[in-house]
């Protein structure tokens, strides 16, 4: 069977996850990819090894698979699909999407360089940035999400600007082009965190970003029962990723590999449901009067309407908002909810529901987090795939019980 089909150039999302860009062979005609067990891979003879190590060493391949710390086909499989559905030239999966958040940043980071965050990111990458780079000698600023100033934040020394798109928990839309524009003219790699957007809302590649990161944990997976991160790229890119993870360990399990490319069978029929729930929940948060403020990037009360109506297809299950009133009047709202569980994480089949300063910032000092936006009545909702008239209908009994 081809590797390549000609017209894999024009298939869509849905149909990339379940086929790649065309079919490859697997092992006694499965239809699913099977789940590869084992940690070593045998050579017949003492020849072949001489021969692999060889070709190996001169950049050629004679076979894939010698260790499953190198790769594994079931995650070869995994990879090669995902790459197909961001539309880059190669992927590489890690063992969660924070592995594959900090073995890319620590690939590219140069000595005595800098790095540009953008607020509003997840909690464990600003912490990284904050408690780790300086043992690295390596400076950071974070700065507020738009291109202007990433633009002012440059230094001579910087080399990565790393961003999210949507951000969290405010869901910031980010003006890629601008963004990749001011790092192009001056030789700065892009890296983006687009776990929140999926590359079936938006695809970060297409618009000249050269790292698109994804915690294949969320909407990818889309079961909430697996961990796993990609980072996907053009191939030179990719490598040089890939030698970091063979060396680090950080790769993941064929169990995981398996559920992670079953989940990307439904990918596309999930993300519509997210989409379509996402902004109808949003619209009646919006519009309901125990509620002092929403964020949803569909909603043109948000600051970043005219840019993500402009780069994303849709805006996916994630929803932030201000409970009126304060920490007692959020807790009840919370807890009188009946298909939301109190947890974090997002993108499964499962509604979640998270009070954000409880659940990810606690352990913060009051004004660091009021600085940063964690108030106490700031709730982050994780639509599932239940029916969106019973998500909605329960919203409501939990708000009329304040």
């Amino acid at each position: 069977m081809p590797n390549d089909s000609s017209n894999a150039k024009n298939w869509r999302p849905a149909t990339l996850a379940i086929h790649g860009k065309g079919r490859l062979p697997k092992a006694h005609h499965a239809v699913s990819t099977p789940i590869m067990h084992t940690s070593n891979y045998y050579f017949d003879t003492a020849d072949e090894v001489e021969d692999f190590m060889r070709e190996k060493g001169q950049g050629r391949v004679i076979r894939e698979h010698e260790y499953a710390r190198y790769g594994n086909p079931t995650q070869q499989e995994c990879e090669r699909k995902l790459a197909a559905i961001e539309g880059a030239e190669r992927a590489v999966l890690y063992a969660s999407g924070m592995a594959a958040v900090l073995l890319v940043i620590m690939t590219f980071m140069k000595p005595k360089g800098h790095i540009i965050f953008t607020g509003d990111c997840y909690r464990q990458t600003r912490d990284f940035a904050i408690n780790f780079l300086g043992k690295f000698g390596i400076e950071y600023s974070i700065v507020d999400p738009t291109a202007e100033d990433i633009e002012k934040a440059i230094k001579p020394e910087t080399n990565i600007i790393f961003t999210e798109s949507p951000t969290n928990p405010y869901l910031r839309v980010l003006d890629i082009p601008a963004i990749v524009k001011v790092a192009r003219d001056r030789r700065i790699l892009t890296i983006i965190d687009a776990t929140l957007a999926t590359p079936y809302n938006i695809k970060p590649i297409e618009l000249g970003v050269d790292i698109v990161i994804h915690s294949a944990t969320k909407y990818l997976g889309g079961h909430n029962d697996l961990m796993a991160g990609v980072a996907l790229g053009s191939t030179a890119l990719m490598t040089d990723l890939y030698k970091m993870q063979r060396m680090m360990g950080a790769t993941p399990g064929p169990l995981t590999c398996f559920l992670l490319e079953r989940g990307l069978k439904t990918f596309g029929m999930r993300m519509e449901h997210h989409n379509r729930a996402g902004l109808a929940v949003a619209r009646m948060l919006e519009a309901h009067p125990k509620i002092e403020k929403v964020w949803y990037p569909a909603l043109s009360s948000h600051p970043d309407y005219k840019i993500g109506m402009e780069q994303m297809k849709g805006f996916g299950s994630v929803i932030s908002f201000l409970v009126k009133g304060g920490n007692a009047e959020t807790r009840k709202f919370i807890d009188a909810l009946e298909l939301f569980l109190i947890t974090p994480s997002l993108g499964g089949s499962e509604s979640l529901v998270t009070q954000m300063w409880a659940m990810s910032f606690f352990d913060y000092s009051e004004k660091y987090r009021q600085d940063i936006g964690m108030v106490d009545n700031l709730v982050r909702l994780a639509l599932g795939l239940e029916d969106v008239e019973d998500l909605i209908a329960d919203l409501q009994q939990a708000l009329d019980r304040i």
